[in-house]
């Protein structure tokens, strides 16, 4: 009808660890042997995951069966422009903690790489062992 946004469903996903080890044999050689896969962390900028639609938007169904037409969020046009120039004016300063505190307005699922990756950390320190 003109404005939609169509999702298709692309089955289930992969992780990039996975597909990093399947090219490796692929290719004949051994993962983690022949090959080094080394992990980073998240970079500034880089999300632990994509998210076509967030669980409030919905998928109304079409004729196919793998394509989806995803309801917009109705927003607060005049909210929503006050937070974007916030941001724009934390930008403007170079002031992170704001910036940050604005993007966390914007998109309240927002979390720095540096949160994010100490967390991860955390979650995979070894625990003492008692004797």
């Amino acid at each position: 009808q003109g404005g939609e946004i169509f999702v298709l469903d692309m089955g289930m996903p992969v992780k990039i660890v996975t597909l990093a080890e399947n090219l490796i044999r692929m290719y004949g050689k051994v993962p983690y042997k022949d090959v080094p896969i080394k992990f980073t962390g998240l970079r500034p900028g880089e999300k632990i995951k994509e998210e076509l639609l967030m669980n409030e938007e919905g998928l109304k169904k079409t004729k196919n069966k793998l394509i989806f037409i995803g309801k917009q969020i109705d927003i607060d046009t005049s909210k929503f422009i006050n937070e974007l120039w916030k941001l724009k004016n934390a930008a403007s300063e170079n002031n992170d903690e704001i910036a940050i505190n604005a993007l966390h307005e914007i998109v309240p699922t927002f979390t720095t790489p540096e949160k994010f990756n100490s967390s991860i950390l955390k979650q995979s320190e070894p625990v003492a062992q008692k004797n």
